[in-house]
């Protein structure tokens, strides 16, 4: 009884064609995306015709609702100067680049889904899937977040012990229980930040008693990525977050296999 979820995709193809090559070895009982399919890769349209035509459901990202809506800015929180004219030109490209029948789908995402993976007939943890958190979708969750916050989080959200509130939004992994409910950050598909350059997805075993989670990282064909916002006049920073798995302190990992990390 496997679920797996994947978020931020950031229009990156090769990154999301390989997570689900590596997913669907596992077959899994449910796949879900929470959200962030578009922005800063050449392949908006691709991405969303991509989960479209696997089934996949899913949630709304800051990104998809403001791109659907053609709001006048992502929402997206930038460091430095240089950061926020990239989110910009981020922006704006993607505007250019989406087809209507993309902007249709990203709008009709819905902000929450809540799942019971053994069961709406049966006893058990409900799945609350977000994007980011239970009231706005531009709160960075981030693995720093005090106890306090998340429990808030969880009453926000009408989390009871054991169940479990999936996000994305920061690109960073992580997975820590408070007052008896998990919070899981499901990393990034396509724009990783935590110093590893491969692809991240969450699996999640519902066939024990407790829930067994694993980070699993994929390595997929980044410069086939690169040379793409290369040839879509995209800034190369772009480019070079790909392969540097962002701006984390972990040094780029040599394994390059599809690999389970508790």
């Amino acid at each position: 009884m496997l679920t797996v979820l994947l978020s931020d995709v950031h229009g990156n193809l090769p990154a999301l064609e390989a997570v689900l090559q590596d997913m669907k070895k596992a077959s899994p009982s449910a796949i879900f995306h929470l959200g962030d399919l578009v922005g800063y890769a050449p392949w908006p349209n691709e991405v969303v015709d991509l989960l479209h035509s696997e089934g996949i459901p899913g949630v709304a990202g800051n990104y998809d609702s403001t791109v659907g809506h053609r709001y006048d800015h992502c929402g997206c929180r930038a460091d430095t100067p240089r950061e926020e004219e990239l989110a910009h030109i981020s922006y704006e490209w993607t505007l250019g680049a989406v087809s209507e029948a993309t902007s249709a789908r990203l709008r009709a995402l819905p902000f929450r889904i809540d799942v019971k993976p053994r069961g709406g007939h049966t006893a058990g943890p409900t799945l609350t899937l977000l994007h980011a958190s239970p009231t706005n979708n531009l709160v960075y969750v981030t693995e720093d977040r005090s106890d306090a916050f998340l429990s808030k989080m969880g009453q926000q959200a009408g989390a009871r012990p054991g169940d479990l509130i999936c996000f994305g939004h920061t690109h960073k992994p992580w997975h820590r229980i408070v007052e008896g409910v998990h919070f899981i950050n499901t990393g990034s598909v396509g724009r990783p930040k935590d110093g590893d350059p491969r692809a991240c997805y969450v699996a999640i075993d519902f066939s024990g008693t407790e829930p067994v989670i694993a980070f699993v990282r994929v390595a997929y064909d980044i410069e086939r990525a690169a040379t793409a916002i290369a040839e879509a006049g995209l800034p190369v920073e772009f480019a070079n977050h790909l392969r540097q798995g962002g701006y984390g302190s972990r040094s780029p990992a040599a394994d390059t296999s599809g690999t389970l990390v508790e």
